[in-house]
């Protein structure tokens, strides 16, 4: 078994995560359970959810945080000394296991470690140009060393994406370098179904100044551990902006939300804790009316809420990116913060309890993979993805390959025809794909991003039927060891073909729900209240095809739509 890394090991985007991973431990809170966490996670992905692969998330949500810190993660701790938890926005209880707010870089460290301690061969700094197939199954993959530029033929029984996101294709964003849907268009490319690409989360909550590190998240752990939001005249403005589904669910006045805040069980939760699409949209309403920060952002202050001792010890993370990156002393001042590109809710399709794709042998799990989330991820949800479904996909495709015959031979005409279309960016005349890049994203931002509407989604499609050539012409020079004008050439030509899944889910969807906003279609329409949006290849282009999401059963409906207690 081995393991293909487009960074360093250790280093994937999955360390940027800050808040926590969520699983109802019960350690702070022993009302909750996996029923109230199956609750709040469908409610929040606003009913689109797959709800047998909900339940197995929240089901095994606890034991998967258990091995990880069997395995040596080190979590924070109870006064009792067990694992602490933390409040997030969507949440009921406080369920989100942590390390101050560095949780995703100790998940990725304790799992670094058992791969090392396993002796997996691992592939670092390689990139996958295309997956192979062998009749109606995957066969493998050709890839190429970042270092030297030398091709690799990876063969394989089955394969596993575990690429992570898309948020490199929009101008602000929070995710690192990779992040450019890789995983997405290497499925789609070799015939994996794609649903859900409409969702894409913009988290309520980046780093609004200065110019040179806009985006960069700012954990939702803020806002759990006391911060709240406020706009240019000082107003906390969110409890404005309570949706009618979650009324009688949150604080209507500071002082009970700070009674919640303090443990206080008959109180509800602060309006800041609700789920990121609502939040975000709340803070861009403020923008957008005139009230927002001199960078065009809103106020996140927590200096006026928590000592400087206590912010330094739980946010620490925090405190040292504002003060290096900012010049800027959380403990006390606010920070100014706004909307970035974050998460992508669809991906690949894949079986709720096996992973597998609508192609034999590949398998999907983490940010890659559609049906979890819904239309709206909650803050945690992602980590414990990774451990629950990486787990599940991981035994599934060691079972499939257990199954096989003997390797199915490399097609080596297949390969040949691979190598050289990735080479065509040294003998082409075209243009820098820098400046292609740049123009897919600042066109993404502006006609894809949060708030849509039909004339510029459309506009968007002629756009990328554009940059579609020219990143297929865009060249690179020099040799092919250490080229990153070569790896942004090959980069654009998957890239433009998650931007069109994207963009053509999001014109077919015509109605608000969850992450996706049209300003034309601004409320839910019962038509899509059941519907997933299947984006699939078709004579050599993207269509979207509409489908019923599989029926929860009754027990779970009632569930879900209860507001008490579950018992």
């Amino acid at each position: 078994m081995g393991v293909v890394s487009k960074t360093l090991l250790g280093k994937a985007h999955t360390v940027m995560a800050e808040g926590g991973m969520a699983a109802a431990l019960r350690n702070v809170r022993g009302e909750d359970s996996w029923q109230v966490h199956f609750r709040d996670t469908v409610k929040g992905g606003g009913m689109l959810n797959n709800w047998r692969m909900v339940e197995n998330f929240t089901r095994e949500a606890p034991l998967r945080v258990m091995e990880l810190e069997r395995w040596g993660a080190v979590f924070d701790r109870t006064p009792d000394g067990r694992i602490n938890q933390r409040n997030f926005g969507g949440h009921t209880y406080p369920r989100l296991a942590h390390v101050g707010d560095r949780t995703g870089l100790e998940m990725i460290r304790t799992l670094q470690d058992q791969a090392v301690r396993l002796g997996l061969k691992v592939h670092m700094e390689t990139t996958v140009y295309r997956l192979l197939r062998d009749g109606d199954a995957v066969a493998g993959a050709v890839g190429y060393d970042r270092n030297t530029g030398e091709f690799l033929v990876l063969r394989a029984k089955a394969v596993v994406l575990a690429t992570g996101g898309l948020g490199r294709i929009y101008e602000i964003t929070s995710n690192s370098w990779e992040c450019t849907g890789d995983g997405f268009a290497l499925a789609s490319l070799a015939g994996a179904d794609l649903i859900d690409m409409e969702f894409v989360q913009f988290h309520p909550t980046g780093m609004i100044w200065p110019t040179g590190v806009m985006g960069i998240l700012v954990t939702e752990g803020v806002r759990g551990e006391g911060g709240v939001l406020k706009n240019s005249q000082g107003k906390r403005f969110m409890f404005d902006n309570v949706p009618d589904r979650y009324k009688g669910e949150f604080a209507e006045t500071e002082e009970e939300a700070e009674r919640w805040l303090a443990g206080d069980t008959s109180a509800r939760r602060p309006p800041e804790l609700l789920t990121r699409d609502v939040v975000a949209r709340a803070i861009r309403r403020e923008v957008n009316e005139g009230r927002g920060s001199p960078h065009g952002g809103v106020f996140l202050d927590i200096a006026s809420r928590r000592s400087p001792e206590y912010i330094r010890k739980k946010l620490p993370s925090m405190y040292h990116q504002f003060m290096k990156l900012a010049g800027l002393d959380i403990t006390k001042e606010p920070m100014e913060v706004g909307p970035t590109c974050h998460y992508m809710m669809g991906g690949v399709r894949v079986d709720p309890d096996t992973q597998t794709t609508t192609v034999r042998g590949l398998y999907a799990c983490g940010e890659v993979a559609g049906g979890l989330h819904g239309a709206n991820r909650l803050g945690g949800n992602s980590l414990t993805d990774l451990l629950v479904f990486g787990h599940r996909a991981g035994a599934a495709a060691a079972r499939f390959a257990g199954q096989q015959g003997a390797w199915a031979p490399a097609d080596e005409a297949e390969v040949r025809g691979y190598v050289a279309e990735a080479l065509t960016p040294f003998n082409g005349s075209g243009e820098n794909p820098f400046e292609v890049l740049r123009e897919l994203r600042s066109s993404m931002q502006k006609n894809a991003g949060i708030m849509r509407v039909e004339e510029e989604l459309e506009a968007q499609l002629e756009v990328l039927e554009r940059l579609k050539a020219r990143a297929w012409n865009a060249k690179a020079s020099g040799g092919r060891a250490y080229n990153p004008g070569w790896h942004t050439a090959l980069d654009l030509r998957l890239m433009v073909e998650v931007a069109e899944a994207v963009v053509r889910a999001a014109l077919a969807r015509k109605e608000s729900r969850g992450g996706h906003a049209r300003l034309d279609y601004p409320d839910p329409d019962p038509t899509f209240a059941r519907l997933n949006l299947v984006v699939r290849r078709r004579d050599g282009g993207l269509v979207v095809e509409s489908e019923e999401l599989p029926q929860m059963p009754e027990e779970l409906r009632e569930l879900v739509e209860s507001k008490g207690a579950v018992r």
